[in-house]
Protein backbone atom coordinates (compact mmCIF):
# COMPACT_ATOMS: atom_id res chain seq x y z
CA UNK A 1 0.00 0.00 0.00
CA UNK A 2 1.56 3.76 -0.89
CA UNK A 3 0.87 6.37 1.67
CA UNK A 4 -0.50 9.26 -0.32
CA UNK A 5 -1.84 10.98 -3.14
CA UNK A 6 -2.72 14.47 -3.98
CA UNK A 7 -5.66 14.47 -6.51
CA UNK A 8 -5.40 18.51 -8.21
CA UNK A 9 -7.43 20.00 -10.66
CA UNK A 10 -5.77 23.26 -11.63
CA UNK A 11 -2.33 25.32 -11.34
CA UNK A 12 -2.90 26.25 -7.81
CA UNK A 13 -3.94 23.41 -6.33
CA UNK A 14 -0.61 21.49 -7.91
CA UNK A 15 1.52 24.75 -6.03
CA UNK A 16 -0.34 23.66 -2.81
CA UNK A 17 0.21 20.00 -2.87
CA UNK A 18 4.05 21.06 -3.47
CA UNK A 19 3.60 22.65 -0.33
CA UNK A 20 1.99 20.21 1.61
CA UNK A 21 4.93 17.51 0.56
CA UNK A 22 7.86 19.72 0.87
CA UNK A 23 6.62 20.27 4.38
CA UNK A 24 5.91 16.33 4.87
CA UNK A 25 9.33 15.35 3.50
CA UNK A 26 11.04 17.70 5.89
CA UNK A 27 9.15 16.97 8.83
CA UNK A 28 9.19 13.29 8.23
CA UNK A 29 13.01 13.50 7.00
CA UNK A 30 15.12 11.60 4.58
CA UNK A 31 13.56 7.96 5.26
CA UNK A 32 10.21 9.96 3.81
CA UNK A 33 8.20 8.44 1.05
CA UNK A 34 6.87 10.38 -2.08
CA UNK A 35 3.37 10.90 -2.39
CA UNK A 36 1.89 10.45 -6.15
CA UNK A 37 -0.06 13.16 -7.95
CA UNK A 38 -2.70 13.05 -10.19
CA UNK A 39 -3.73 15.67 -12.70
CA UNK A 40 -7.22 15.52 -13.92
CA UNK A 41 -7.62 16.94 -17.34
CA UNK A 42 -11.46 17.63 -16.59
CA UNK A 43 -11.01 21.15 -16.64
CA UNK A 44 -7.58 22.32 -17.18
CA UNK A 45 -4.89 21.87 -19.76
CA UNK A 46 -1.30 21.17 -17.76
CA UNK A 47 0.58 21.78 -20.96
CA UNK A 48 3.86 19.82 -19.83
CA UNK A 49 3.44 20.10 -16.27
CA UNK A 50 3.55 16.98 -16.05
CA UNK A 51 7.03 16.27 -16.67
CA UNK A 52 8.36 19.00 -14.54
CA UNK A 53 6.47 17.48 -11.77
CA UNK A 54 7.59 14.19 -12.23
CA UNK A 55 11.30 15.45 -13.11
CA UNK A 56 10.85 17.81 -9.75
CA UNK A 57 12.27 15.07 -7.57
CA UNK A 58 8.99 15.96 -5.32
CA UNK A 59 6.73 12.87 -6.77
CA UNK A 60 7.45 9.10 -6.60
CA UNK A 61 4.88 9.32 -10.04
CA UNK A 62 2.20 11.40 -11.62
CA UNK A 63 -0.45 10.32 -13.75
CA UNK A 64 -3.21 12.01 -15.46
CA UNK A 65 -6.72 11.52 -15.27
CA UNK A 66 -9.61 11.56 -17.77
CA UNK A 67 -12.12 12.57 -15.82
CA UNK A 68 -15.48 13.03 -17.39
CA UNK A 69 -18.05 15.92 -16.35
CA UNK A 70 -21.71 14.25 -15.70
CA UNK A 71 -22.68 16.21 -19.13
CA UNK A 72 -20.34 13.52 -21.20
CA UNK A 73 -23.31 10.55 -20.11
CA UNK A 74 -26.39 11.27 -21.63
CA UNK A 75 -27.80 8.47 -19.57
CA UNK A 76 -27.37 10.80 -16.12
CA UNK A 77 -29.36 13.67 -17.94
CA UNK A 78 -32.57 12.17 -16.87
CA UNK A 79 -31.58 11.75 -13.72
CA UNK A 80 -31.05 16.10 -13.16
CA UNK A 81 -34.51 16.74 -13.99
CA UNK A 82 -36.99 18.04 -11.89
CA UNK A 83 -39.94 15.69 -11.15
CA UNK A 84 -41.75 17.81 -9.21
CA UNK A 85 -41.56 15.91 -6.08
CA UNK A 86 -39.04 15.91 -3.17
CA UNK A 87 -39.01 12.27 -2.75
CA UNK A 88 -38.72 11.83 -6.69
CA UNK A 89 -35.80 13.90 -6.97
CA UNK A 90 -34.84 12.52 -3.72
CA UNK A 91 -34.85 9.31 -5.62
CA UNK A 92 -32.97 10.12 -8.84
CA UNK A 93 -30.37 11.82 -6.44
CA UNK A 94 -29.54 8.45 -5.28
CA UNK A 95 -29.38 6.99 -8.46
CA UNK A 96 -27.36 9.84 -10.28
CA UNK A 97 -24.32 9.33 -7.51
CA UNK A 98 -24.08 5.98 -7.93
CA UNK A 99 -24.14 5.77 -11.16
CA UNK A 100 -21.88 8.46 -11.80
CA UNK A 101 -19.36 6.91 -9.61
CA UNK A 102 -19.41 3.65 -11.84
CA UNK A 103 -19.63 5.55 -15.35
CA UNK A 104 -16.15 7.02 -13.81
CA UNK A 105 -14.70 3.72 -13.18
CA UNK A 106 -12.86 3.14 -16.53
CA UNK A 107 -11.20 6.97 -16.07
CA UNK A 108 -9.34 6.09 -12.75
CA UNK A 109 -5.71 6.13 -13.60
CA UNK A 110 -4.91 4.61 -10.17
CA UNK A 111 -6.29 2.30 -7.69
CA UNK A 112 -7.53 4.66 -5.30
CA UNK A 113 -8.23 1.74 -2.12
CA UNK A 114 -4.13 1.25 -2.48
CA UNK A 115 -3.37 4.90 -0.97
CA UNK A 116 -3.51 5.04 2.92
CA UNK A 117 -4.19 9.13 2.67
CA UNK A 118 -6.01 10.86 -0.35
CA UNK A 119 -6.17 14.21 -0.57
CA UNK A 120 -8.79 16.06 -3.42
CA UNK A 121 -8.94 19.47 -4.17
CA UNK A 122 -12.18 20.39 -5.42
CA UNK A 123 -14.07 16.98 -4.35
CA UNK A 124 -17.53 18.42 -6.34
CA UNK A 125 -15.61 17.29 -9.16
CA UNK A 126 -16.53 13.58 -10.33
CA UNK A 127 -13.64 12.01 -8.31
CA UNK A 128 -15.47 12.83 -5.21
CA UNK A 129 -18.60 11.30 -6.74
CA UNK A 130 -16.04 8.14 -7.56
CA UNK A 131 -14.62 7.79 -4.44
CA UNK A 132 -18.13 8.20 -2.14
CA UNK A 133 -19.56 5.44 -4.44
CA UNK A 134 -16.71 3.15 -3.88
CA UNK A 135 -16.51 4.17 0.00
CA UNK A 136 -13.01 5.05 -0.53
CA UNK A 137 -12.20 7.65 2.63
CA UNK A 138 -10.55 11.01 1.88
CA UNK A 139 -9.35 14.19 3.26
CA UNK A 140 -10.95 17.39 1.47
CA UNK A 141 -8.81 20.35 0.50
CA UNK A 142 -9.96 23.77 0.38
CA UNK A 143 -10.05 25.03 -3.62
CA UNK A 144 -8.77 28.27 -3.31
CA UNK A 145 -7.41 30.32 -0.84
CA UNK A 146 -10.20 31.27 1.79
CA UNK A 147 -12.76 30.42 -0.99
CA UNK A 148 -15.63 29.28 1.14
CA UNK A 149 -15.69 32.49 2.41
CA UNK A 150 -17.12 34.19 -0.44
CA UNK A 151 -19.26 31.05 -2.51
CA UNK A 152 -20.39 28.00 -0.04
CA UNK A 153 -21.02 25.36 -2.83
CA UNK A 154 -22.27 23.05 -1.00
CA UNK A 155 -25.18 24.81 0.36
CA UNK A 156 -25.59 26.89 -2.89
CA UNK A 157 -25.45 23.50 -4.60
CA UNK A 158 -28.55 22.00 -2.28
CA UNK A 159 -30.44 24.96 -1.65
CA UNK A 160 -33.86 23.95 -0.06
CA UNK A 161 -34.14 21.32 2.65
CA UNK A 162 -30.26 21.58 2.88
CA UNK A 163 -30.32 19.82 6.71
CA UNK A 164 -32.19 16.88 5.18
CA UNK A 165 -29.66 16.51 2.31
CA UNK A 166 -26.83 16.85 4.53
CA UNK A 167 -27.30 14.18 6.81
CA UNK A 168 -28.65 12.38 3.77
CA UNK A 169 -24.71 13.29 2.50
CA UNK A 170 -23.38 12.59 6.24
CA UNK A 171 -25.19 8.93 5.80
CA UNK A 172 -23.37 7.76 2.72
CA UNK A 173 -27.37 7.81 0.89
CA UNK A 174 -25.94 10.79 -1.35
CA UNK A 175 -22.82 12.56 -1.96
CA UNK A 176 -21.94 16.58 -1.45
CA UNK A 177 -18.80 18.13 -1.17
CA UNK A 178 -16.67 20.00 1.15
CA UNK A 179 -16.90 18.09 4.32
CA UNK A 180 -20.33 16.85 4.53
CA UNK A 181 -19.65 13.49 2.48
CA UNK A 182 -20.01 10.31 4.96
CA UNK A 183 -16.49 9.44 3.39
CA UNK A 184 -14.55 12.59 3.52
CA UNK A 185 -12.46 12.40 6.65
CA UNK A 186 -12.11 16.13 7.14
CA UNK A 187 -11.85 18.97 4.73
CA UNK A 188 -8.87 20.97 5.30
CA UNK A 189 -9.06 25.23 5.13
CA UNK A 190 -7.10 28.06 5.36
CA UNK A 191 -9.00 29.88 7.67
CA UNK A 192 -11.69 28.71 9.88
CA UNK A 193 -12.44 32.35 11.83
CA UNK A 194 -13.53 33.56 8.19
CA UNK A 195 -16.45 30.92 7.53
CA UNK A 196 -20.43 31.72 7.95
CA UNK A 197 -20.94 28.02 8.31
CA UNK A 198 -17.96 25.84 9.70
CA UNK A 199 -18.65 22.20 10.76
CA UNK A 200 -16.97 20.09 12.63
CA UNK A 201 -14.72 18.04 9.75
CA UNK A 202 -13.02 21.34 8.76
CA UNK A 203 -9.61 21.73 10.26
CA UNK A 204 -7.35 25.07 9.60
CA UNK A 205 -3.90 24.39 7.47
CA UNK A 206 -2.86 27.69 7.07
CA UNK A 207 -1.24 28.22 4.15
CA UNK A 208 1.00 31.22 4.89
CA UNK A 209 2.61 28.52 7.34
CA UNK A 210 3.27 26.21 5.05
CA UNK A 211 5.34 29.53 2.70
CA UNK A 212 7.19 30.45 5.55
CA UNK A 213 8.59 26.86 6.09
CA UNK A 214 10.28 26.91 2.40
CA UNK A 215 14.10 26.82 2.04
CA UNK A 216 15.77 28.33 -0.69
CA UNK A 217 16.15 25.13 -2.10
CA UNK A 218 12.44 24.56 -1.75
CA UNK A 219 12.05 27.81 -3.78
CA UNK A 220 14.26 26.51 -6.49
CA UNK A 221 12.35 23.18 -7.07
CA UNK A 222 9.08 25.06 -6.89
CA UNK A 223 10.62 27.77 -9.59
CA UNK A 224 11.49 25.31 -11.90
CA UNK A 225 8.64 22.74 -11.58
CA UNK A 226 6.47 25.93 -12.25
CA UNK A 227 7.65 28.47 -14.86
CA UNK A 228 8.53 26.65 -17.84
CA UNK A 229 10.94 29.19 -19.49
CA UNK A 230 12.82 29.68 -16.39
CA UNK A 231 16.11 30.38 -18.34
CA UNK A 232 13.88 33.44 -20.47
CA UNK A 233 12.93 35.01 -17.22
CA UNK A 234 16.99 34.71 -15.50
CA UNK A 235 17.84 36.59 -18.94
CA UNK A 236 15.31 39.13 -18.20
CA UNK A 237 16.45 39.68 -14.50
CA UNK A 238 20.43 39.93 -14.93
CA UNK A 239 19.80 42.33 -17.77
CA UNK A 240 17.76 44.41 -15.46
CA UNK A 241 20.15 44.04 -12.41
CA UNK A 242 22.97 45.00 -15.11
CA UNK A 243 21.74 47.81 -17.55
CA UNK A 244 19.52 49.56 -14.20
CA UNK A 245 16.87 49.55 -15.90
CA UNK A 246 13.84 49.43 -13.46
CA UNK A 247 11.90 45.57 -13.53
CA UNK A 248 7.85 46.34 -14.02
CA UNK A 249 5.31 43.27 -14.12
CA UNK A 250 2.06 44.05 -16.04
CA UNK A 251 -0.62 41.11 -15.17
CA UNK A 252 -3.11 41.17 -17.56
CA UNK A 253 -7.09 40.01 -17.84
CA UNK A 254 -9.77 38.76 -20.10
CA UNK A 255 -11.13 42.36 -20.30
CA UNK A 256 -12.73 44.01 -23.87
CA UNK A 257 -14.45 41.01 -25.95
CA UNK A 258 -12.69 42.61 -28.87
CA UNK A 259 -9.13 41.60 -28.58
CA UNK A 260 -7.81 44.83 -31.12
CA UNK A 261 -8.78 46.63 -28.36
CA UNK A 262 -7.58 44.29 -25.29
CA UNK A 263 -4.23 44.48 -27.35
CA UNK A 264 -4.54 48.33 -27.30
CA UNK A 265 -5.28 48.72 -23.63
CA UNK A 266 -2.52 46.72 -22.80
CA UNK A 267 -0.24 48.83 -25.01
CA UNK A 268 -1.30 51.96 -23.72
CA UNK A 269 -0.37 50.41 -20.27
CA UNK A 270 2.78 48.93 -21.18
CA UNK A 271 3.19 52.58 -22.66
CA UNK A 272 2.30 54.75 -19.35
CA UNK A 273 3.56 52.46 -16.95
CA UNK A 274 6.51 50.47 -18.13
CA UNK A 275 8.50 53.45 -17.39
CA UNK A 276 9.64 54.65 -13.86
CA UNK A 277 10.66 57.63 -13.00
CA UNK A 278 11.30 58.37 -17.07
CA UNK A 279 13.25 55.05 -16.70
CA UNK A 280 12.03 52.32 -20.09
CA UNK A 281 11.59 49.35 -17.84
CA UNK A 282 12.32 46.05 -18.46
CA UNK A 283 8.68 44.51 -18.99
CA UNK A 284 7.72 40.90 -17.98
CA UNK A 285 3.89 39.93 -18.88
CA UNK A 286 2.11 37.45 -17.11
CA UNK A 287 -1.42 36.35 -18.66
CA UNK A 288 -4.45 35.56 -17.33
CA UNK A 289 -5.04 31.71 -17.47
CA UNK A 290 -8.24 32.56 -19.33
CA UNK A 291 -6.83 35.33 -21.25
CA UNK A 292 -6.43 34.41 -25.07
CA UNK A 293 -4.62 36.89 -26.50
CA UNK A 294 -1.02 36.03 -27.84
CA UNK A 295 1.12 38.65 -26.04
CA UNK A 296 4.24 36.78 -27.62
CA UNK A 297 2.66 37.90 -31.21
CA UNK A 298 1.61 41.28 -29.88
CA UNK A 299 4.56 42.05 -27.80
CA UNK A 300 7.66 40.97 -29.40
CA UNK A 301 11.11 41.37 -27.31
CA UNK A 302 9.11 41.24 -24.62
CA UNK A 303 9.43 38.50 -22.02
CA UNK A 304 6.15 36.65 -21.40
CA UNK A 305 5.31 34.00 -19.25
CA UNK A 306 3.28 31.29 -18.85
CA UNK A 307 -0.35 32.28 -18.44
CA UNK A 308 -1.16 29.20 -16.01
CA UNK A 309 1.50 28.67 -13.06
CA UNK A 310 0.16 30.85 -9.52
CA UNK A 311 1.14 34.19 -9.17
CA UNK A 312 2.99 33.21 -5.86
CA UNK A 313 5.81 31.54 -7.50
CA UNK A 314 7.27 35.07 -8.64
CA UNK A 315 7.92 35.77 -4.76
CA UNK A 316 10.63 32.23 -5.13
CA UNK A 317 12.29 34.09 -8.75
CA UNK A 318 14.60 36.17 -7.13
CA UNK A 319 13.00 38.66 -8.52
CA UNK A 320 11.98 42.84 -7.19
CA UNK A 321 9.65 44.53 -9.59
CA UNK A 322 9.96 47.96 -9.31
CA UNK A 323 6.72 47.92 -10.52
CA UNK A 324 3.35 45.79 -10.61
CA UNK A 325 0.58 47.32 -12.99
CA UNK A 326 -3.39 45.72 -13.08
CA UNK A 327 -6.48 46.73 -13.51
CA UNK A 328 -8.98 44.45 -12.21
CA UNK A 329 -6.51 41.60 -10.48
CA UNK A 330 -5.74 41.85 -6.89
CA UNK A 331 -2.15 41.40 -6.24
CA UNK A 332 -1.65 41.03 -2.72
CA UNK A 333 -0.13 37.35 -3.34
CA UNK A 334 2.72 39.10 -4.90
CA UNK A 335 5.31 39.66 -2.40
CA UNK A 336 8.30 41.14 -4.25
CA UNK A 337 7.11 44.77 -5.79
CA UNK A 338 8.18 47.84 -4.43
CA UNK A 339 4.94 49.24 -6.12
CA UNK A 340 1.80 48.17 -7.32
CA UNK A 341 -0.39 50.28 -9.04
CA UNK A 342 -4.05 49.09 -9.31
CA UNK A 343 -5.74 50.81 -12.06
CA UNK A 344 -8.80 50.13 -11.69
CA UNK A 345 -12.98 51.25 -13.75
CA UNK A 346 -10.85 54.54 -14.32
CA UNK A 347 -8.62 53.11 -16.56
CA UNK A 348 -11.66 50.86 -17.95
CA UNK A 349 -13.83 53.40 -19.42
CA UNK A 350 -11.50 54.63 -21.97
CA UNK A 351 -11.45 51.25 -23.71
CA UNK A 352 -15.39 50.31 -23.04
CA UNK A 353 -18.79 51.70 -21.98
CA UNK A 354 -18.84 52.46 -17.91
CA UNK A 355 -22.09 49.98 -17.63
CA UNK A 356 -19.92 47.29 -19.58
CA UNK A 357 -17.91 46.83 -15.65
CA UNK A 358 -20.35 48.60 -13.51
CA UNK A 359 -20.76 45.63 -11.64
CA UNK A 360 -17.39 45.67 -9.95
CA UNK A 361 -16.81 46.36 -6.58
CA UNK A 362 -13.83 48.45 -4.73
CA UNK A 363 -12.90 49.46 -8.23
CA UNK A 364 -11.29 52.70 -7.39
CA UNK A 365 -7.58 53.27 -8.79
CA UNK A 366 -5.08 52.79 -5.99
CA UNK A 367 -1.24 52.58 -5.92
CA UNK A 368 0.77 50.45 -2.69
CA UNK A 369 4.23 50.57 -1.96
CA UNK A 370 6.26 48.11 0.21
CA UNK A 371 6.24 49.04 3.59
Amino acid sequence: MKDRVYVCHTFYHVYIAALKELGLQKSEGPESSKADLVLSSMSNNFGDLQKRAAESGLFADVFRMDEKDWTFFPELRPLKENTGSLFRNMKNRVRFCRLLGDLEEPYMPVDFRQYKDIYVFCDSDPIGYYLASRHIRYHAVEDGLDCLRYRDTAREDNAGHFGLKAWLGGMGVIFIQNGYSRYCIDMEVNDLSVLDHPIAKMKEVPRQALVDALTPEDKKVLTRMFIANEAELKDTLGRAKETGKPLVLILTEPLCKDLKVRAKLFADMIGEYGNVNGVPGEVVIKPHPRDVLDYRKEFPGRLVLDAHFPMEILNFTGAVFDRVVTVYTVPSSIKCAREKIYLGSAFMDRYEDKSAHAHVTHAEAKTTHQE
